[in-house]
């Protein structure tokens, strides 16, 4: 008897500007965040996720990646460790009004307010956020 089983997971952002979703993006989960999460199964010594990163990178997102090409600003995320729902974690944040004003491209989820293991990354199309501009990002990592 043969049995065959895999293990996927798959992100996705959904990008608000100002109350209005504007994006909806897939990500990579990196294959730092695969060992995280192995690691995570055997014990907790490694850190929750708790930040969430944005940057102006445009280089596209590799299984190698282990950080933002560009960073522009890491805030924490609004649950540390996100919320879990059956098979799906989210992890949101919001970038306040005069924070990660640029033209941005890129974001990632880390486990330490600077350094720290990725979990995933994306690159999207240009966000121009404006000095008055509130942005969350929604970022749903489902195991299936």
């Amino acid at each position: 008897m043969s049995f065959h089983d895999t293990v996927a997971l798959k992100g996705k952002l959904t990008i608000s500007l100002n109350g209005t979703v504007v994006q909806e993006t897939d990500n990579l989960v990196v294959t730092a965040g695969k060992n995280w999460i192995a690691q995570r199964m055997q014990g907790t010594s490694l850190g929750v996720m708790t930040h969430m990163a944005v940057g102006t990178g445009t280089t596209a997102a590799a299984v190698g990646n282990t950080a933002l090409v560009t960073e522009v600003s890491r805030v924490a995320l609004t649950t540390s460790g996100g919320v879990v729902a059956a098979a799906v974690i989210t992890f949101t944040t919001t970038y306040a009004a005069g924070v990660a004003t640029a033209a941005l491209t890129e974001a990632g989820i880390f486990n330490a307010a600077s350094g720290g293991t990725m979990l995933a990354r994306t690159v999207f199309s240009v966000i121009n956020k404006a000095a008055a501009d509130s942005m969350t990002i929604s970022w749903d990592v489902t195991i299936s």
